[in-house]
């Protein structure tokens, strides 16, 4: 237990933060101005938070050695996930009716992984090894199932509906939900079992170096399943100054939903961005494509199942505006990624999709 302590620490400061916080500490976080006290508390926050998503790093990273690729990343994204799921069914289920709060969130996901960590790792990655290689028949089986998902979930709600408004009729319910389920079945049989070689880059598949010494599966699993508990936890709390700033700013509420996203997916930032400064692309790569499929073929099943449950209407169809940019983001990644090497051009234009997005959001 001694040796736990000291090597897990920051697990137990986690939980001590989220204690404070859930037994009555979020009042200093909403508290009017900017007190000292409320400033202490929200750095205090900000500061364990980012401790932790380097945790997360460190447990995942130990699971990626001794697991391999491509399971040691596919556990970190589908972890990550679920949570994400857990969170959006949360407020679902306990919060005021908000119709756009799934469709908000899996499209903030959509352009925080595929343009901005795309697009920062790209370019980090360029501006250090001028061309780096990745598998590009993983990217493609990543493609396949995020294209028609997108597609399907976020455009088709507004050409079925009777009034234009994105709404879900019947019949596009479960054609979502048996679809998105399916085609996840699928593709993990494929990146596990059938084609592992495609999420692999022997090239490039260098040993996670200054790691440290490694625990069992178990423990590492555990560790990383605490630590990433902790991190939804306390985002929830740190989404009271966030929105309260954009309150006071007059700033767009869907500006909430993308910073809240880019916490959460944090940890998969942290990991994608430092393997590719390994040059390790592939890895990278699996992280944020297998994190935006999962986010759409998770999500989806879990709001629609629970709208029907609460018999509460629930609208997936994006405005003309973020269709506009979700078509340009697929059409640029299926691009980008067609050779099997990136260079700083393909960083630099999925960054510059990222800023449309967030500009467009304030217009």
């Amino acid at each position: 237990m001694t040796k736990l302590f000291r090597d897990e620490y920051l697990l137990f400061i986690g939980i001590l933060t989220v204690c404070f916080f859930k037994l009555g500490g979020d009042q200093m976080l909403s508290a009017s101005g900017f007190s000292v006290g409320s400033v202490v508390a929200i750095l205090g926050l900000f500061g364990v938070v980012m401790a932790t998503i380097f945790a997360v790093v460190r447990h995942s990273d130990a699971l990626a050695i001794k697991l391999g690729d491509p399971l040691g990343t596919l556990i970190l994204t589908l972890s990550v996930v679920l949570l994400e799921v857990v969170m959006i069914s949360s407020v679902m289920l306990t919060g005021e009716p908000n119709p756009v709060l799934a469709r908000d969130t899996m499209f903030a996901v959509v352009m925080a992984v595929l343009n901005g960590l795309v697009g920062i790792s790209l370019l980090v990655g360029g501006w250090k090894f001028h061309t780096q290689e990745y598998n590009k028949e993983g990217i493609k089986s990543y493609l396949v199932g995020i294209i028609p998902l997108a597609l399907l979930c976020l455009v088709l709600p507004n050409f079925t509906s009777p009034e234009g408004t994105g709404s879900i009729t019947p019949t596009l319910t479960w054609t979502l939900i048996i679809s998105s389920v399916v085609l996840y079945a699928v593709f993990l049989f494929t990146q596990t079992k059938s084609h592992t070689h495609f999420f692999v880059n022997d090239e490039h598949e260098s040993a996670h170096e200054d790691h440290g010494p490694l625990g069992s599966n178990l423990f590492h699993s555990l560790m990383l399943v605490g630590y990433l508990t902790i991190i939804i936890l306390l985002a929830k709390s740190l989404a009271i100054p966030i929105n309260d700033g954009i309150h006071s700013f007059g700033a767009p509420a869907a500006l909430g939903g993308l910073i809240v996203a880019l916490l959460v997916l944090a940890p998969e930032g942290v990991g994608g961005i430092k393997a590719v400064m390994k040059n390790q692309v592939q890895r990278a790569m699996n992280l944020f494509f297998g994190s935006v499929l999962a986010t759409i073929a998770l999500t989806v099943p879990a709001v629609l199942l629970i709208s029907i449950y609460l018999a509460e209407p629930i609208t997936l169809g994006l405005s003309p505006t973020d269709m506009v940019l979700l078509f340009a983001t697929l059409m640029v990644t299926s691009v980008s990624f067609a050779s099997g090497r990136s260079n700083v051009l393909m960083g630099a234009t999925h960054l510059i999709l990222f800023f449309a997005y967030v500009v467009l959001m304030f217009d």
